[in-house]
């Protein structure tokens, strides 16, 4: 399952895999990422939640920019090799 999902997010995962030479990983930064990626996609899915309530398309693109930044966090989080993970943080 995890290759299928490593597949299908392939895109995603190469551009924060690429590069070379020594990066700064700490098992902190994993586990950072996936609680900014909950935070990320409960204010997209509040965000939803108010839209629909009140009728309003206007919430359409924060639901989406905050919905995208939340599945590439997780994306990253739990599929993500150690670089990828520095990659998002900038630690090189």
């Amino acid at each position: 399952m995890e290759n299928w999902l490593k597949k299908i997010c392939k895109p995603i995962l190469a551009y924060f895999e690429e590069g070379e030479g020594v990066y700064i990983y700490k098992k902190s930064h994993r586990s950072i990422l996936k609680v900014v990626g909950t935070l990320l996609l409960g204010i997209s899915f509040f965000s939803l939640y108010l839209s629909i309530t009140t009728a309003s398309f206007a919430g359409l693109l924060p639901i989406i920019v905050f919905f995208l930044g939340g599945l590439v966090c997780y994306i990253v989080a739990f599929l993500g090799s150690d670089r990828a993970v520095a990659s998002i943080w900038k630690r090189k």
